[in-house]
C-alpha cells in the first residue's frame, strides 16, 4: 500500500466501525503505527502530544479491532474500518463526537426504509414490496413456519434456529413499515402492558 505521509511522517487515520459503518474517530499513523497495526490487527496511533505509539485501547481495554485498511484516491488519507470494543472516546462515549451507535435494529429499520422509499426496484426490500402486503405477510408467514420447524427438530441445530430467527425478525419488520409502523410502536404497546 502507497501511503503518502505529511512533512511530519503522519498520515491522518479515520476510524469506522465496519459494522454500523459509524466513524468513531480521527487519528495519526506514521510507518511503524501501520505496520504495528497490520501486524497486531489491533490499531495503533502515533500520539502527538506524547510522542509514541499507543495502541488504542493499551490502558481501557477498548481496543479497535482491525477490519480492513484503505487508502483514498490521493494516498494520503485512511479510512481503517474496525470492530470496536467497548466505546471509543476516552470520555466514554461511542465516538469521539459524543454520539452513540445505531444498534441492528435501528440499523435494519432505518434501511428498509431507504430500501421502501428509494427508486432501487433491484433491493429485495423494494422487490417484496412490489408484491404488495400479502406477499410481506406470507413471507412473513413462511418465515415463521421455518423458525418454529427448526425449535423443534429432533436434532435440533442452534444455527439453523437462529438463522430462522433472524429472517423471521427482518421480514417482521419490512411488514411493520409497509403498514405504517416501528418496532417502537409494539414496544409501547409491550410497555403498556407491562403496566
Amino acid at each position: 500500500m502507497n501511503v503518502k505521509y505529511d512533512e511530519n511522517g503522519l498520515v491522518p487515520a479515520i476510524i469506522q466501525n465496519e459494522k454500523m459503518r459509524t466513524v468513531l474517530m480521527l487519528g495519526y499513523m506514521n510507518e511503524e503505527a501501520l505496520n504495528k497495526t497490520l501486524e497486531t490487527k489491533r490499531v495503533t496511533f502515533y500520539s502527538r502530544s506524547k510522542q509514541r505509539l499507543w495502541t488504542k485501547g493499551e490502558s481501557s481495554g477498548n481496543y479497535l479491532n482491525l477490519v480492513s485498511i484503505k487508502n483514498d484516491c490521493d494516498e494520503d488519507t485512511l479510512l481503517i474500518q474496525v470492530n470496536p470494543v467497548g466505546p471509543t472516546c476516552h470520555k466514554g462515549t461511542e465516538t469521539c463526537w459524543g454520539e452513540t451507535e445505531k444498534d441492528i435494529i435501528d440499523y435494519l429499520e432505518d434501511t428498509i426504509e431507504n430500501r421502501l422509499t428509494g427508486s432501487d426496484d433491484k433491493s429485495y426490500v423494494k422487490s417484496l414490496a412490489n408484491e404488495g402486503i400479502n406477499k410481506i405477510a406470507q413471507k412473513v408467514g413462511e418465515e415463521a413456519v421455518e423458525t418454529v420447524i427448526e425449535s423443534t427438530r429432533g436434532d435440533f441445530k442452534p444455527d439453523l434456529f437462529l438463522n430462522e430467527s433472524a429472517d423471521l425478525l427482518f421480514h417482521y419488520l419490512i411488514l411493520l413499515q409497509a403498514k405504517g409502523y416501528k418496532l417502537e410502536d409494539v414496544k409501547g404497546i409491550l410497555e403498556k402492558r407491562r403496566k
